[in-house]
C-alpha cells in the first residue's frame, strides 16, 4: 500500500465526510468536521489518500486553557476507512499531522485517547502539566509539547472549540 499524505482540499469535502461516517458509529464525527470547516477552525487538515481514493482524515483544531486562546490544537478526530484500518494509516496521519502542526507555529497538543496509542507519539497524561478537561478524564487526556516549554505555564482546564459541544462530540 502506497498511501500519500497531504492538506486537504476542496475536493476532498465529501470524500473525507466518507471516511468519518465509515469509522465512526454515528455522523457526529463527521458533523463536527463538516461545522468546524465551514466556520474555519480548522488548524491542520491533512488526508490520506491511496491511489485516488481518500482513505483517511486527520483534524487539528484551537483550544484554550483557562478559558483564554492558546497556540495549541487538540487533535480530533482522525479516522480511516474500515478497509484501511490496522495499516498504519492512522500512524502515518498522526505523525503528519503533528509535523505540520510544529511547522504552523503551534505549540502544544491534545488528545482524548488511548494512552497505548497516542503515547506512542508523545502524548503525556495533561495532568501531569496541571491540565484538566472538560469530559472529566485523567489517564486518556493527554497533551504534548510541540516546542521546548509549548505547554502554558499555568494549570486550567484545557477546553476544545465550542463545535464539539454542539455535535456531542
Amino acid at each position: 500500500m502506497s498511501v500519500l499524505i497531504r492538506p486537504e482540499q476542496p475536493s476532498d469535502v465529501a470524500a473525507i465526510r466518507a471516511v468519518h461516517v465509515a469509522a465512526f458509529p454515528t455522523s457526529a464525527e463527521a458533523d463536527l468536521v463538516d461545522l468546524c470547516r465551514m466556520r474555519g477552525r480548522n488548524q491542520v487538515s491533512l488526508v490520506a489518500v491511496d491511489g485516488d481514493n481518500v482513505v483517511g482524515h486527520i483534524l487539528f483544531t484551537p483550544v484554550t486553557v483557562g478559558g483564554e486562546l492558546t497556540r495549541g490544537t487538540g487533535l480530533a478526530p482522525v479516522a480511516v476507512l474500515p478497509s484501511h484500518q490496522k495499516r498504519g494509516v492512522g500512524k502515518l496521519l498522526c505523525r503528519r499531522g503533528l509535523e505540520a502542526c510544529r511547522a504552523a507555529g503551534l505549540q502544544f497538543a491534545v488528545v482524548l485517547g488511548s494512552t497505548k496509542y497516542y503515547g506512542q507519539f508523545g502524548f503525556r497524561r495533561a495532568s501531569d502539566f496541571g491540565l484538566g478537561n472538560e469530559y472529566g478524564e485523567d489517564d486518556a487526556f493527554m497533551a504534548m509539547e510541540l516546542r521546548p516549554d509549548g505547554l502554558p505555564g499555568s494549570s486550567g482546564l484545557v477546553q476544545y472549540c465550542t463545535e464539539f459541544k454542539e455535535t456531542g462530540v
